[in-house]
């Protein structure tokens, strides 16, 4: 048989070989940027109601919260809805909601798509969480190490187990606590460090740690959120005895800084220095400045008061306690109490972050 006859009779085949293996490498680029489950370490931004199952006040699992969350039940989230997590856990094809690890109804097939280790009130700093009886850092990188070893006793098995740890994206988001319940408002920690940029300098070694161990627990993809503008929220404005009702500048001029050493130094050297890590910076300080400025740009009719009670020092308790002040509709407002936006501002939050820094994941 000729060379021509040979080639006419295995050149479909050849075309299938070749198409099956184009497809196999397509999958497996695809495969690779995969995020198996979104897990989230830090304070009230991002806790889902871990704080409903300890003792402390530093609570919203009642109503008003949750007003717009799925059936109009309170979470323990402090928003009217979901947070930014969660419309980042949806956007990566995972659950729209993400659990809170203390929460005992969940199942392992719960845990393996993402949990919430977060507490409200918390900080970087031990110290921060201890002012409301929180969960600190160091306890919830603890609780990590139960849920890790949960997973592998499961049917996942140990490398199933491996696998959820490796692919998952870590989301940090703490820090403002830190500033604004502990180094301005307690004397220990302005004894200790004579400024703001001091301080904010051990923190990010705090930072720093607590990336490193979950590094070695076998955590990979990581998301470290950097500070909001701080002294814009209602209680801010509210407190500011310079220029009362006005942003808080100081503030805001600290989480600038906070964030450019946490992108400039911090991020770089951690990628440098630990193998397979893929760290990124996300920004969000920069939109929610924009829209406080001009809320009205963003549909927005108010920037300056929560929704909850007058809503200018209002949150937690203190807004199931003059819910007959409530606003008809949250969407209007940027804040849903004085420290905490309203569900609309985090799905705008959750959206610029994927745009700009969590695409590389997707």
């Amino acid at each position: 048989m000729s060379s021509p006859s040979l080639l006419r009779r295995y050149l479909p085949w050849l075309v299938l070989l070749l198409l099956l293996r184009d497809g196999v490498a397509a999958a497996a680029g695809k495969g690779s940027g995969k995020v198996s489950a979104i897990i989230v370490f830090g304070d009230s931004s991002v806790d889902t109601g871990n704080n409903n199952f300890i003792p402390t006040i530093a609570r919203s699992n009642f109503w008003p919260y949750g007003r717009d969350f799925a059936d109009g039940l309170p979470t323990g989230r402090f928003s009217n809805g979901r947070l930014a997590t969660d419309f980042i856990s949806e956007a990566f094809g995972l659950p729209p909601s993400i659990p809170a690890y203390l929460d005992t109804n969940l199942t392992i097939d719960d845990l393996a798509t993402g949990v919430s280790f977060a507490s409200a009130s918390t900080g970087l700093d031990n110290a921060t969480a201890g002012i409301m009886s929180v969960i600190t850092i160091s306890e919830q990188l603890e609780y990590f190490k139960e849920y890790r070893e949960r997973l592998a006793l499961s049917k996942l098995g140990e490398a199933g187990a491996e696998e959820v740890v490796r692919e998952a994206l870590y989301i940090w988001s703490v820090g403002t606590n830190d500033f604004i319940e502990n180094y301005y408002n307690l004397p220990q920690r302005r004894a200790q460090y004579a400024t703001a940029a001091e301080y904010a300098a051990y923190l990010l070694g705090l930072a720093e740690a607590a990336i490193r161990e979950v590094h070695a627990l076998g955590g990979r993809k990581m998301d470290f959120t950097g500070l909001t503008p701080m002294g814009c929220l209602p209680a801010e404005r509210m407190g500011n005895r310079a220029a009362p009702g006005e942003c808080n500048e100081e503030y805001n001029a600290v989480a600038r800084s906070f964030n450019a050493k946490l992108q400039g130094e911090l991020v770089p050297k951690l990628n440098r220095e630990l193998p397979g890590l893929r760290l990124v910076y996300a920004e969000t300080y920069g939109v929610l400045d924009a829209v406080v400025r001009k809320p009205q740009d963003y549909g927005f009719e108010n920037a300056e008061r929560g929704c909850c009670g007058t809503g200018l020092f209002e949150a937690g308790y203190f807004c199931s306690f003059s819910t007959s002040m409530l606003c008809r509709n949250a969407n209007k407002y940027v804040f849903f109490d004085a420290i905490h936006p309203t569900e609309r501002m985090y799905s705008i939050l959750a959206q610029s972050v994927i745009d700009t820094t969590l695409h590389v994941f997707l």
